[in-house]
């Protein structure tokens, strides 16, 4: 959510005017994330979230804003696209797709307590089961092969140590992934990106899910490995916090029952989740692109999570 296209309060104004949301009255850029442009919008009628899409293409786009509709008509807490007046959730801005969605009020909890890691884990297991119904279909674009087509990219810049982590880690999912209990895990929709940025609350009570541009079809399973690996974790050593991940693990069961085969699989599914977002941090830091508001996260942390993730066995689902 960095800033690669600036967009000024006349070009809002004009481009705005096709959409039901009043006059437009101001606009300020959101510095955090690293994938596209967003803005804050202020208009007549409220408050919304101005996305431009860097890397999404036109033909992309119609999965995840689809996706958020299709949860908020079924109640969960996500931003809901507002539709031009020709019903169209994506347009041109700049020469590059856009699209509007409302803004959740609250803020982020960066410091998370028991209660917010329950509070997520419950409104996780309910967006997987609304999502079942879902017509799209499209794979997690970070998922196995980007990691493969990605590994050789970043291993360059590695030292002898790291290079060896990822090359092993490597073999190891693509065995996991091998296995025909893989292949059995529940899948479905998921946000696969699901940190405490991305979720808002106001006090303990959450106000909503956020930021569904990394969005596919994968085990759900990963979902949750993503979402322990950031809510519920010691942000200095990596090391798992046990009432956290309690408190998560048991309300995400309590609305969506794990099943035998998730957990044999959670143990390699959150090394997995720790792959991802190392392999993504080297990427970004390695092969910067230029942004008016641009600060890559550091590998270093999801190197130690991985570290940490094979050295210790996490304590079960169930």
């Amino acid at each position: 959510m960095a800033v690669f296209t600036p967009v000024s309060l006349d070009d809002l104004r004009s481009w705005a005017a096709q959409f039901p949301i009043g006059d437009a009255l101001g606009i300020k850029g959101i510095s955090s994330g690293i994938e596209n442009s967003n803005f804050f919008v202020a208009t007549s009628t409220g408050e919304y979230v101005l996305t431009i899409f860097e890397k999404l293409s036109f033909e992309e786009l119609p999965f995840y804003l689809n996706l958020m509709r299709h949860l908020a008509e079924r109640g969960i807490l996500v931003p809901a696209p507002i539709a031009n007046r020709d019903g169209g959730l994506v347009t041109p801005l700049h020469g590059k797709p856009a699209a509007l969605v409302t803004k959740l009020e609250g803020s982020h909890q960066m410091s998370p307590a028991p209660a917010h890691c329950s509070a997520v884990g419950a409104m996780l297991a309910r967006m997987h089961l609304a999502a079942r119904d879902f017509a799209m279909q499209q794979p997690n674009l970070r998922g196995l092969d980007w990691w493969n087509e990605t590994t050789p990219i970043v291993l360059p810049f590695l030292d002898d140590r790291d290079q060896h982590l990822l090359r092993s880690e490597m073999h190891f999912q693509e065995s996991f992934a091998a296995t025909p209990a893989y292949h059995r895990l529940p899948r479905g929709p998921i946000h696969a990106d699901l940190f405490r940025n991305n979720v808002m609350f106001d006090g303990e009570r959450l106000t909503g899910f956020f930021d569904f541009y990394f969005a596919g079809c994968d085990s759900w399973l990963f979902d949750v490995a993503v979402t322990v690996n950031d809510w519920c974790i010691d942000q200095d050593n990596g090391q798992l916090d046990p009432a956290r991940v309690r408190a998560m693990l048991d309300a995400y069961h309590a609305v969506r029952p794990f099943t035998a085969d998730e957990h044999a699989a959670w143990q390699p599914m959150l090394r997995a989740a720790a792959l991802r977002f190392w392999l993504s941090r080297l990427y970004d830091l390695h092969l910067p692109r230029d942004a008016e508001m641009l600060t890559p996260h550091d590998p270093a942390h999801f190197e130690r999570i991985l570290r940490e993730r094979i050295a210790h066995v996490a304590a079960p689902l169930y």
